[in-house]
């Protein structure tokens, strides 16, 4: 008999479609292809495994900082060969790290781990403090700035607030490195970091009627906006971005979580412990009736003593995550249960950001 899941298993590194250009459009090619034998999945009949249906959420996996970051480090290897030194992991995602240091790309925390070279130093999709830049400029770094233009919008915005004298709070999480560069756009101390309702509710500041908000790109909507509530409530003179900091891919990953969390039985987050947007997915689903979610970094994750009592369960991706790790899961699944898959959609995406100068400057050469 047919598996109920016929296709070629894609798991391993070169499975992974990251060679250069065009790779934004080989990925939604390739998310749209497994969302097309989703469909060819259910209506293969099999009699001796139990049905599964899965609600497969879209958009998932990959958003347009996070392409435009990985195929920053595939550019520069590819043009300048190994190494590529790349500072803190350029997403949170083991798989992709992995992958990019079997390439030839070496990840260091600090800069200064980094020998005196002639060889690309790539910052991360998570931004840095301006010391960052101002330490390489000084040791004569070719630097690759892989920053998303979504966390750059962020810094910006802080720097205006800053110039015009306000008083400026991040919502955000203490210690991740996207609020680390971004409180490092400024002198110490000249940014507040509100991380809960209660520290907005507890909060002091020096002029109530100068004050002035951002807020981390990853955030869940549903906390940023409890902790904003209380701002304005608190301060009803506080500016705010123009437009929402929390960014596209961030709200579009939550909202089609929500769509499906109160219907399911379990659902399955792909994405890295530390991916902060991975997380949030997982609280999402939880709060919104899912009665067992969890975070899986791989199939071999897979606790299958908790979802054998589930009839119906939901699938997402961290926006890190690479849909090759959907297609692991959805093989190991069916390996087990007959697959219905519904794709349940929030959004379509079709947002594009281009690489950092120096390797466009390169590309239109050539």
């Amino acid at each position: 008999m047919q598996s109920p899941c016929a296709r070629r298993s894609l798991t391993g590194a070169a499975a992974w479609p990251m060679s250069g250009g065009h790779f934004w459009g080989r990925l939604k090619a390739r998310q749209k292809q497994t969302m097309n034998k989703s469909e060819q999945i259910t209506t293969i009949p099999s009699t001796d495994k139990p049905v599964l249906d899965v609600m497969l959420c879209s958009p998932r996996g990959f958003c347009a900082g996070v392409v435009r970051a990985i195929e920053t480090v595939e550019r520069a290897l590819a043009l300048y060969g190994a190494p590529v030194y790349v500072r803190h992991e350029i997403v949170h995602n083991r798989y992709v790290v992995d992958s990019l240091r079997a390439k030839g790309a070496i990840f260091v925390e600090d800069l200064a781990e980094v020998p005196d070279t002639g060889a690309p130093v790539v910052f991360s999709a998570h931004g840095v403090s301006k010391t960052v830049p101002e330490e390489a400029k000084r040791r004569r770094f070719f630097t690759l700035d892989a920053t998303c233009p979504l966390v750059t919008k962020v810094h910006r915005e802080t720097e205006i607030h800053h110039r015009r004298g306000r008083e400026i709070l991040l919502i955000g999480h203490d210690g991740h490195p996207e609020v680390v560069g971004t409180m490092g756009q400024l002198p110490a101390g000249a940014v507040r970091l509100i991380e809960t309702v209660e520290d907005a509710a507890t909060f002091e500041p020096k002029d109530a009627g100068n004050l002035a908000y951002v807020t981390q790109t990853t955030l869940s909507m549903d906390d940023a906006a409890e902790i904003v509530a209380r701002l304005k409530e608190r301060f009803p003179k506080i500016i705010g971005p123009h437009k929402d900091d929390i960014c596209y891919a961030t709200t579009n990953r939550q909202e089609a979580v929500k769509k499906v969390a109160h219907i399911v039985d379990a659902m399955i987050v792909v994405g890295s412990p530390n991916s902060s947007n991975s997380q949030r997915l997982k609280e999402v689903a939880e709060r919104n009736g899912c009665p067992y979610a969890v975070l899986l970094q791989r199939a071999e994750d897979i606790d299958w003593g908790r979802l054998a009592s589930a009839k119906q369960l939901g699938i997402t991706a961290g926006a890190s995550a690479p849909e090759v790790l959907v297609e692991e899961i959805l093989d190991a699944l069916a390996k087990r249960y007959t697959l219905r898959i519904e794709t349940v959609t929030a959004a379509e995406e079709d947002v594009f950001f281009p690489l950092p100068r120096p390797l466009r400057d390169i590309a239109a050469a050539e």
